[in-house]
C-alpha cells in the first residue's frame, strides 16, 4: 500500500481505490506542508496529473480537520478552465477524488442549460468548476454566491489568456473574497501570467518540478519533409503506418478541418471533426465516438482541442505548423501521457522547412528529420500487424470445424489465405505514392547557407563536369521577371517530380532560363508537366536540342510578335495616317477600337459644335436666357 503522507484519510482512500501506486512529481510538490495555506504558481505540463495535484492542495483548505464535508451551501472552491471539455474533465476527476469526502461538485460551462446550472447552485455546492464566460454570467445574475469562497484555481491559465479571457478572469477574481487562496497552473509562465499572478496572488510560491522542465520526454518528435503538393497524402501515409488507437490531426483553420474531414471520409478513415462551429452536443458526440472506438482520427483546430483528454492517444499529426513553440508543446502534450509513449509528427513542406527548424529550436525539441512513410513501408507494417494478429492464436471452435474443412476442401489453403488477405485489406485505405524529396542534414544546410558549398551553380558558364548525361530545357522566365534559383528549383521539383540531385546547372538569361536535367529524368519531367508543358504561374518549358550556346545572345522562343493574332489593321502595311502622322483605323469596323491616347479620342467638331449637342450660350446668357454675372 502506498504511503500518502499529508493526504487526508478520505482522499487517501479514493486514491487507493483508483489504483494510484505512486504520485507524480507535481502531486508530491503540492503536498508540501509549507504550501498548506499559501498561494502557488505552478508550471505543469498537460498530462502531468495536475488536476489531482490541485485537488490534493485544496483538501486541507476545504476540509480543514474534518474527514467529510458539511451539507452543501455556498461554494467553498472555484476551478476555472479555458474550455468546456476541460472543465467537464476536471469535474469528473474531482468527483472520484472527493467521493469519500461527500463533496458536491457543480459545473457551469457554456453550451449547457443555464437554468439547470442555476438550480444546482441554489441547492448548494462545495466546488464549482466552470468556464470564464459562464461563471461571469452567474455572478452578474447573483446565482453564484462568492461570499464563502476559500480557494480559486486557474487551470491552464496561459491558454485562458491566449483565448482572450483576461477581463473575465479579473472580474471573477475581484468578485471573490480577498482572503482566498489562489492557485494558478500553467504550462508556461510568460510575462502576462506573471503579471496576473502578481495582481491577484499574495506571496505566491513558484513551483516547477524537474519532470516538467523536460519537455515531453515520452514523445518521439518526427519532422517529415514533403513536397507541398503531397501534404495531405503524407498525412494519410502517417496515419496508415502507425494505425494508432486514437490519433489527432491539428489544422490552423476550420476550413482546413472540414476539408481534411471530407477527404479522409472518402478514404475510408473513421474520423470526427472538432471546430468552433460545432454545438456542445456535437462536440460531446465526437469525443465519445473517439473514446468508445467508433472513430480513430480526430481532426481539430487548436482552440477546439484545448483540454481534451482521449485515452490511448498515441499519435499527434501537425497538418499545419503551429504558430509558436507553446502551441507546439500544447498540441503534442495530448500524447505521451502517464508513462505511455507517443509520436508527434510535423508535416513540413519544403518551402517552410526553415520555419519548422526555428520552431523546434525555440521549443527546445530535437526532432528526427525524415521522409513520410512510403507505400512499401506502410505495406510492410500492415503485413507485420497481420501476422501478429491475435486471431491466429485462437484454435478453431467445435462449431467452426465443419465449415473450415469444407472451405479447405473446396478452395485449398493458398486460396483461403489470399482471400483472407484481401478481406483484411479491404477496409484499409491504400497508401499514397509520394514524390521523393531530399532530406538534408542540418550541417550540410548550414554550410550551403554560409556559402561554403553550393549544390547548384546558376552563374557557371557551362554544364557541370560531374553531373553526367543531361538534357537542357528552356524555362520562360528570366532576370527581367525576377527569376531566382531559390524559388525556381522547388517549383521544378514540385511540378516535374524531380529531386534537387536531378537538377544540374541553371543559366539565367534576360527573358528565359536554361536548366540542365539529368538525362534519365528528362522524359519523366516532361510527362509530369502534362501536354501543355506548363508549370505554376503559366511558366512554360521547352526541351532543347543539345546544349545552349552561351556565347550568343539568348533567343526568345517564348516571345510573341505584338498583336500578331489580333487581325488588327493598325499593325499591317500601308496603314492610313492621321493628321499628325499617327495610325488611324482603316475601316469603319475599327471605330470602336481602344483609342491610342490615354484620354481617348477628342469629339469631332463641326461648325464649332461638339459631337453631342449641349446647352447653348448666346451673348453670355445662361441656359434660361439670363445674363451671367461676371
Amino acid at each position: 500500500m502506498t504511503d500518502y503522507n499529508g493526504v487526508s484519510p478520505a482522499i487517501a482512500k479514493a486514491l487507493q481505490k483508483r489504483g494510484y501506486t505512486e504520485l507524480t512529481p507535481v502531486q508530491k510538490a503540492m503536498l508540501d506542508p509549507a504550501l498548506a495555506e499559501s498561494d502557488a504558481l505552478v508550471s505543469a505540463q498537460t498530462g502531468s496529473g495536475k488536476t489531482v495535484a490541485f485537488g490534493l492542495a485544496l483538501a486541507p483548505t476545504l476540509l480543514e480537520d474534518a474527514e467529510r464535508f458539511a451539507p452543501a451551501a455556498a461554494p467553498l472552491a472555484l476551478v476555472i478552465a479555458p474550455t468546456r471539455e476541460l472543465a467537464l474533465q476536471v469535474k469528473r476527476e474531482l468527483e472520484w477524488l472527493y467521493e469519500m469526502a461527500g463533496a458536491v461538485i457543480v459545473s457551469c460551462v457554456g453550451g449547457m442549460d443555464i437554468r439547470s446550472e442555476r438550480r444546482a447552485l441554489e441547492r448548494g455546492a462545495h466546488i464549482v468548476v466552470g468556464t470564464p464566460g459562464r461563471l461571469c454570467d452567474h455572478i452578474r445574475r447573483h446565482a453564484l454566491d462568492m461570499s464563502e469562497l476559500k480557494a480559486a484555481v486557474l487551470d491552464e491559465a496561459d491558454e485562458m489568456l491566449d483565448l482572450g479571457f483576461r477581463e473575465d478572469l479579473e472580474f471573477i477574481l475581484e468578485a471573490a473574497p480577498d482572503q482566498r487562496r489562489t492557485l494558478m497552473f500553467s504550462a508556461t509562465v510568460p510575462a502576462a501570467i506573471a503579471k496576473l499572478a502578481k495582481s491577484y496572488q499574495r506571496d505566491a510560491v513558484r513551483i516547477s518540478t524537474q519532470a516538467e522542465e523536460k519537455q515531453h520526454i515520452d514523445i518521439d518528435y518526427r519532422a517529415l519533409v514533403v513536397s507541398p503538393s503531397d501534404r495531405e497524402n503524407a498525412i494519410i501515409n502517417v496515419l496508415r503506418y502507425y494505425e494508432a488507437r486514437n490519433a489527432i490531426v491539428f489544422c490552423s483553420t476550420r476550413a482546413a478541418v472540414n476539408h481534411l474531414t471530407a477527404r479522409f471520409h472518402n478514404r475510408n478513415f473513421n474520423v470526427v471533426a472538432l471546430s468552433g462551429e460545432l454545438t456542445q452536443n456535437e462536440r460531446s458526440h465526437a469525443l465519445q465516438a473517439m473514446r468508445d472506438g467508433r472513430a480513430r482520427v480526430c481532426i481539430a483546430t487548436d482552440v477546439a482541442a484545448r483540454g481534451i483528454d482521449l485515452p490511448g492517444l498515441d499519435l499527434v499529426v501537425h497538418a499545419d505548423l503551429p504558430t509558436n513553440p507553446e502551441t507546439l508543446l500544447h498540441r503534442s502534450g495530448r500524447t505521451g501521457r502517464a508513462g505511455r509513449k507517443g509520436v508527434s509528427a510535423l508535416i513540413v513542406p519544403l518551402n517552410v522547412r526553415r520555419k519548422a527548424e526555428r520552431l523546434l529550436e525555440n521549443a527546445g525539441i530535437n526532432a528526427t528529420w525524415a521522409r513520410p512513410p512510403s507505400v512499401e513501408e506502410v505495406t510492410a507494417r500492415d503485413d507485420e500487424r497481420l501476422l501478429a494478429d491475435p486471431i491466429f492464436a485462437d484454435k478453431p471452435q467445435d462449431e467452426e470445424q465443419d465449415l473450415v474443412q469444407k472451405l479447405i476442401a473446396s478452395h485449398g489453403a493458398e486460396t483461403l489465405a489470399a482471400a483472407f488477405v484481401r478481406l483484411y485489406r479491404a477496409n484499409q485505405s491504400a497508401p499514397e505514392d509520394l514524390i521523393e524529396v531530399s532530406v538534408q542534414d542540418d550541417r550540410a544546410r548550414k554550410r550551403r547557407d554560409n556559402g561554403e558549398a553550393r549544390e547548384f551553380a546558376p552563374a557557371q558558364k557551362g554544364p557541370r563536369d560531374d553531373f553526367g548525361p543531361s538534357v537542357w530545357f528552356s524555362v520562360s522566365v528570366g532576370r527581367k521577371q525576377n527569376a531566382e534559383p531559390r524559388w525556381l528549383i522547388p517549383m521544378l521539383c514540385r511540378n516535374g517530380n524531380l529531386t534537387k540531385r536531378e537538377i544540374g546547372a541553371i543559366k539565367m538569361q534576360p527573358d528565359e532560363t536554361f536548366v540542365e536535367i539529368a538525362a534519365d529524368s528528362a522524359d519523366g519531367f516532361l510527362g509530369a508537366l502534362g501536354p501543355n508543358k506548363t508549370m505554376e504561374r503559366g511558366i512554360r518549358v521547352v526541351r532543347l536540342n543539345g546544349m545552349p550556346d552561351f556565347s550568343k545572345p539568348a533567343a526568345k522562343p517564348f516571345a510573341k510578335k505584338p498583336f500578331e493574332d489580333r487581325g488588327d489593321d493598325r499593325f499591317r502595311g500601308d496603314k492610313p495616317k492621321g493628321k499628325f502622322g499617327k495610325d488611324r483605323p482603316a475601316s469603319a469596323e475599327r471605330q470602336d477600337d481602344k483609342p491610342w491616347t490615354k484620354k481617348g479620342p477628342k469629339p469631332k467638331f463641326e461648325g464649332g459644335k461638339g459631337k453631342f449637342d449641349g446647352p447653348k450660350f448666346d451673348g453670355g446668357k445662361g441656359k434660361f436666357g439670363k445674363k451671367k454675372d461676371r
